[in-house]
């Protein structure tokens, strides 16, 4: 992670700063929060600010927030700074360390805001082919495009990709072109030249100069406004960029992966997303399964988010019952991941002991677990009959076995064997009906793939 100490570095400042590099931090020096800010600008990022406390902090993320610069900010100093302290945590920083510096407490904080940790928990083999896609296509240099549903793990997926990539000494830079207005994306994505528009105070360096050299990560890129993507075309296309009222162009060297939970073929055919876009990024396409389709990382995941919320509260022991395990499985999980983990975490402080039961687990509105289970599986068999009795009508027995058959192996990845046990027919079997189908000119997926990703 890379640490930028702002303030007089004296003492036992320099003592924190000798413990955070032996923790594996990258630290740079500003000794006034102007010179930080200018740092910033111009584009030596930071992923974790440590401020004296005797700093004006307020004014520090003021500057911030009017730079639109994103940046933790931890507090330090002496124990006899208690008022200043209490400031510090007012203004908006998000801890205060203790000086002198306790190498434990410093290696906590590095730990908790780290860019770097970017291993993640999987076990299910619907995943694990995934990952090995992921494996393969990591040390080149080519685009990415992850998609999945919202809470999936794309950004995860993006950070395993630049650690295992030969970029991973050097920046990961991540911009969620959803959350940042229409009108400042341009000048956040290229940067600006000083007095470009009201309030440019000063160059700002974007974050494709910033992630020059590494890994820029462009999330929700589905959000990006039409207008815009013609500038991210020509960058991706000849690795210039236009700082807004810049008057030449910037040479960058980045490695581009961009992440979409929507279906950006569909977009294109409605004209909010650029076809030729989508060609430059979508060289490689990682496809993150939902979490409902992965029941082992669905068990994985559930021990891990217990023990960590257990730790993170400071509570005794405590385990997942066996009910509470079948729930969990039996569980729709429409936000993935993320919803996961907060059921997880409200489970592990409502739990009256250490046995976490079914009564413990919890949806945000208080409603059960098991209802949602249950009510997600009545809809979806209503919405199945429905479907089956209005596509079934004026078909022929050998068209919906076809489609049936099609179907599931499309669901299973093109597993032959995992398929004929769903159907409950001998491999032998199903083999003779894929061989009848390709006779016909019919797509039939191979092993590891759909129909329609097979090319």
């Amino acid at each position: 992670m890379r640490l930028l100490i702002v303030g007089p570095l004296e003492g036992q400042l320099t003592e924190a700063t000798r413990l955070a590099m032996q923790g594996g931090a990258k630290v740079a020096h500003a000794p006034s929060i102007e010179i930080a800010l200018a740092a910033l600008r111009a584009g030596r990022g930071a992923d974790l600010l440590l401020v004296d406390v005797i700093m004006d902090i307020a004014g520090l993320i003021a500057g911030l927030d009017a730079e639109r610069i994103v940046v933790p900010v931890v507090a330090c100093g002496t124990e006899s700074n208690a008022a200043a302290a209490v400031n510090a945590i007012r203004a908006g920083a998000k801890e205060y360390i203790p000086l002198p510096p306790d190498a434990e407490l410093i290696a906590a904080i590095i730990a908790a805001v780290a860019r770097e940790s970017t291993d993640f928990l999987f076990r299910d083999p619907a995943m694990a082919r995934v990952v090995k896609l992921a494996d393969q296509v990591a040390p080149s240099d080519a685009s990415v495009l992850i998609t999945g549903e919202s809470g999936t793990g794309k950004e995860v997926m993006a950070k395993h990709l630049h650690a295992r990539s030969k970029r991973a000494g050097k920046p990961f830079i991540s911009v969620n072109c959803a959350a940042i207005p229409e009108a400042l994306l341009e000048s956040e994505l290229f940067g600006h030249e000083k007095g470009a528009f009201t309030g440019a105070i000063a160059r700002r360096i974007g974050k494709f100069e910033e992630a020059s050299g590494g890994t820029l990560l462009l999330d929700e890129i589905s959000e990006m406004d039409v207008r815009l993507q013609a500038k991210l075309l020509r960058a991706l296309q000849e690795r210039l960029i236009d700082r807004v009222g810049g008057t030449k162009p910037v040479p960058v060297d980045i490695r581009v992966i961009a992440t979409s939970n929507r279906n950006l073929a569909d977009a294109v055919k409605e004209g909010s997303f650029r076809e030729d876009l989508l060609f430059r990024l979508n060289v490689v396409n990682l496809k993150l399964p939902p979490l409902r389709e992965r029941p082992e990382d669905i068990a994985a995941l559930s021990e891990f988010f217990v023990e960590k919320y257990v730790k993170a509260n400071g509570l005794g022991r405590r385990m997942l019952s066996n009910e509470a395990r079948d729930l969990l499985l039996r569980a729709p999980w429409r936000g993935n991941v993320r919803e996961l983990e907060n059921t997880l975490h409200r489970a592990v402080l409502l739990a009256p002991s250490e046995i976490i039961g079914p009564d413990a687990i919890l949806m945000p509105d208080g409603t059960g677990l098991e209802d949602a289970a249950r009510n997600s599986v009545a809809t979806q068999a209503v919405r199945t009959a429905q479907t089956v009795a209005e596509t079934l009508v004026g078909r022929t027995v050998a068209d919906v076995e076809r489609d049936l058959i099609l179907d599931t192996l499309d669901h299973v990845l093109g597993n032959r064997t995992h398929a004929a046990n769903i159907l409950g027919i001998s491999i032998r079997t199903l083999r003779n009906k894929l061989n009848e189908y390709a006779d016909e000119g019919i797509s039939v997926p191979p092993p590891g793939e759909r129909r329609g990703n097979a090319a």
